[in-house]
């Protein structure tokens, strides 16, 4: 893997070279993991016509022991004059295996290679995504414990709406990520699926050619080649596997990048001075502004942000793959293909890495909730005591509007900085007090106890994360 020291920075190298995604997602979507993959493929296709004599053991012996002797740099020369990648990629080991490259990819068309090998890399790419996601899902699960009860404001329209609890807001992101988690493995289990080896146009004719006589069907062949990379092949392909996996795959990744967004969005907000009810962790030597040095922006939910944009778009381009190839293929999906697919893991992976970092270290500031609770929680009553009034005769659109105008009253002090006097014009109101009592109005008035069963609900999430993280569902 390239340091920092080695890259070239006299020419365009992406930023998911080095800022952004993980070591480990670059080296699966790097150009020698793609190469090794190939020459895994050919070897592994070289056994399988070895068990029917199509090659001989000094031929199999020879491709194995040249498999991971790879010039990278020799065959990038060599498409040039070829310009055909697999190719080019073919002489090389052939000039290196003298005495099996004679063999190498029988039967085989390129995309036999190409895809898949880029379905063992996405399945690769797709286990590391799984693991991440399923590790934040056990790092809220540990703040949903924590904050279950914890009251809060809770906001409809950015206003102030009625109370729910901070626990019950985090399972919100949790619920999220466990219905991705679904449609996750529904594609890893039933869609993702290597093409096989099918040939020019999905046919397998060259297959049937070689192998008549030799007692051993396509799909035996098949399954020779590919079940050793713990893959299964899709029954029906053209000269590629079914483009519309694709959209499907990304798709996926788009939804978690879109709940890690939607996470990242809200912290946004409630890190805004106007609340301040949480922060992402700030550094002891963290710069926010170059200009203002009093600054301490919210930039790692920013960038999950920024990335999550560029993920979602992604899958439109592989939805135009998959309906505008036309018949049993064309290339206009090959440019686009480099691109996006590895884009996509290295983006999600980018934002489950930040994700991590900022749910390790979440700020809950419990004073400021508690303020802001005071300030606004008590507008939230006013349903309450709409119910109990009418419950005790009193005309239910008469009311409204009398609590509402009390309210207005109210809110104009909050808009003014000063207290809420909500609770103080309610308890002096003489036509409210010929339905209730004081301590009733108190009591109803009193935002904790109108929090339904969210707390509940909150620690139930946390018990289907765990079972997640187990393997029980």
């Amino acid at each position: 893997m390239n340091t920092l020291s080695s890259l070239p920075f006299d020419t365009y190298i992406s930023p998911f070279t080095w800022r952004y995604s993980s070591n480990e997602m670059r080296r699966i979507f790097s150009e020698k993991h793609k190469y090794e993959l190939w020459r895994k493929l050919w070897v592994s296709l070289a056994k399988a016509q070895y068990a029917k004599g199509l090659v001989s053991k000094k031929e199999l012996d020879d491709l194995a022991s040249h498999e991971s002797l790879i010039d990278i740099d020799w065959i990038l020369e060599l498409e040039k004059e070829t310009k055909h990648d697999v190719v080019a990629a073919i002489r090389e080991f052939s000039e290196k295996a003298k005495i099996g490259g004679g063999k190498i990819h029988l039967g085989a068309t390129s995309m036999d290679i190409v895809d898949n090998t880029d379905a063992i890399r996405q399945k690769e790419a797709l286990s590391i995504i799984s693991f991440k996601t399923i590790k934040i899902l056990g790092l809220l699960g540990t703040k949903i414990e924590k904050y279950s009860d914890v009251v809060c404001m809770g906001y409809t329209h950015l206003q102030p709406a009625e109370p729910t609890t901070v626990g019950y807001r985090l399972s919100v992101y949790a619920y999220d990520l466990l219905l991705n988690c679904t449609m996750l493995t529904a594609v890893e289990k039933n869609l993702l699926k290597a093409k096989g080896f099918k040939g020019a146009v999905g046919t397998a004719a060259s297959y049937h050619e070689i192998l008549f006589g030799k007692n051993m069907t396509v799909g035996e062949l098949e399954d020779a080649v590919i079940d050793p990379l713990d893959m299964k092949s899709h029954s029906i392909s053209t000269q590629v596997y079914p483009r519309i996996v694709d959209y499907y795959l990304l798709s996926v990744l788009a939804g978690i990048g879109g709940s890690l967004s939607k996470f990242a969005t809200d912290l946004r907000v409630l890190q805004s001075p106007a609340i301040g009810e949480w922060a992402e962790p700030f550094g002891k030597s963290q710069v926010g502004s170059s200009a203002m040095p009093f600054k301490k922006n919210p930039i790692n939910s920013e960038k999950i942000c920024s990335l999550g944009r560029y993920l979602a778009n992604l899958p439109t381009v592989a939805l135009g793959n998959a309906s505008l190839s036309i018949l049993e293929r064309t290339l206009d999906d090959s440019a686009n293909k480099r691109i996006v697919m590895s884009e996509a893991f290295l983006a999600l992976d980018e934002m489950l890495m930040t994700a991590e970092k900022i749910i390790e270290g979440l700020v809950i500031d419990e004073k400021r909730i508690a303020y802001n609770l005071a300030q606004f929680g008590p507008f939230a009553g006013t349903e309450r005591i709409i119910i109990a009034v009418v419950k005790k005769g009193a005309n239910r659109q008469e009311m409204h509007e009398f609590i509402r105008e009390i309210s207005m009253r109210a809110w104009a002090s909050v808009q003014e900085g000063k207290e809420n006097t909500l609770v103080s014009l309610l308890l002096s109101d003489k036509i409210l007090l010929g339905y209730l009592s004081k301590d009733e109005i108190s009591s109803l008035i009193d935002v904790q106890k109108h929090v339904g069963d969210a707390p509940q609900r909150a620690r139930n999430i946390v018990k289907h994360i765990m079972n997640l993280r187990k393997g029980k569902i």
